[in-house]
């Protein structure tokens, strides 16, 4: 019981003031207001003074009345595509770490997708006097975006906004990370490397599969049109793709996928057969989400890192809002890729380097037993 009372708000709280914090902090109830308020020019040392008193005892700032004051809200709106697939999560969960430690709290919503969706999350978060909005949702309705740019509204897209005030685009380098796929795969010997998109109404999906063929061609591969499936980013989809691939007449030897839940429904749809991952097919997926160093063989993918997202995201909201932001002027972030080798990868099965590395895993075998 004691520990549920210690949880429980203390009453004496509601009766703390704004000139009680000052007095303890030994400064005056303006420093203590602009402290709270994160205005810049109050001395660090003295807004540390001030939190530590806040901290002490127990005061609650009122945050409509300072947003009443300062005309903001200290509020930021993150927009996601979905919450199921766990990219989200961890990008959400690295904004929101990072928008708190700059002083503003976060508005999380998620369109699973649908534009409609979009277009009412924003409206919302509108209504509740945000101070801007990151659209991480890799894909958005172009009249949406301008419609919502014409309001000089601070706004954050992936890959690419209008050019328009107060937007700021978040440039997520597809190529390099799947142009390093693509060399790895060949690199081992594969040259029947298919690929499964997203779905192509989204345009990172479709840079995906543009940045795919053009590293494919600069090696000199050529991609049967049957080796390029349209998928759906869920397991599912994944799942309906590779046994697409599998019923093929020709089999590829790699299998490249437009994100990692794809790729682990192309490990399930795999291991349902008689197929083994990396020794007759290599798989590789796209974001590098937690799961994919834990799946059986961990998963080699593309990283597409949720903490630089995150950064970039809640500074470029910040260029936006903040007058005297030293990024004000900027317009674009740019977000690399790159590739992460675990066990989904290997020798194409019947090469001479798959050959000897299966040989000398039977003999080691064999040794140990």
């Amino acid at each position: 019981m004691s520990d549920i009372r210690k949880n429980l708000p203390n009453r004496r709280h509601a009766a703390v003031s704004i000139r009680d914090v000052a007095s303890r902090a030994g400064v005056s109830i303006a420093t203590v207001s602009r402290a709270v308020n994160h205005i810049p020019s109050v001395d660090p040392e003295l807004a540390k003074r001030v939190w530590k008193a806040i901290d002490e005892v127990g005061y609650l700032p009122n945050t409509q009345a300072r947003a009443l004051v300062s005309g903001r809200s200290r509020m930021l709106g993150l927009i996601v595509s979905e919450i199921t697939n766990p990219f989200f999560p961890e990008l959400v969960q690295e904004f929101e770490n990072l928008a708190v430690e700059q002083g503003y709290e976060v508005l999380i919503g998620s369109t699973n997708y649908e534009p409609d969706r979009t277009e009412s999350l924003i409206r919302r978060m509108l209504q509740r006097n945000v101070d801007g909005v990151a659209v991480m949702t890799f894909g958005i309705e172009e009249d949406l975006v301008q419609k919502l740019g014409e309001r000089e509204f601070p706004l954050v897209f992936v890959d690419a906004g209008p050019d328009l005030p107060n937007i700021r685009v978040l440039k997520v380098d597809y190529a390099e990370g799947i142009r390093q796929a693509v060399q790895h795969l060949a690199a081992l010997g594969h040259r029947r490397i298919a690929f499964i998109s997203g779905p192509l109404r989204l345009r990172s999906a479709v840079a995906r599969r543009a940045a795919f063929l053009k590293s494919m061609a600069e090696l000199g591969l050529t991609v049967p049109a049957e080796h390029i499936v349209e998928g759906s980013h869920t397991m599912e989809g994944g799942i309906v793709a590779m046994e697409h691939l599998t019923a093929l007449a020709e089999l590829p030897t790699a299998v490249m996928c437009s994100n990692d839940m794809t790729a682990i429904g192309v490990l399930h749809a795999l291991y349902r057969t008689t197929y083994n991952v990396p020794q007759d097919i290599s798989v590789v997926g796209f974001d590098d989400i937690h799961l994919a160093q834990f799946m059986l063989p961990p998963l080699t993918t593309v990283q597409m890192s949720c903490k630089d997202l995150a950064a970039a995201a809640v500074e470029a909201l910040r260029a936006g809002i903040e007058l005297d932001h030293p990024k004000a002027a900027k317009t674009e972030w740019y977000i690399p890729t790159k590739l992460v080798v675990r066990q989904s990868s290997a020798f194409p099965r019947g090469t001479l380097p798959a050959l000897v590395e299966n040989a000398a895993g039977k003999h080691f075998s064999s040794s140990a037993k």
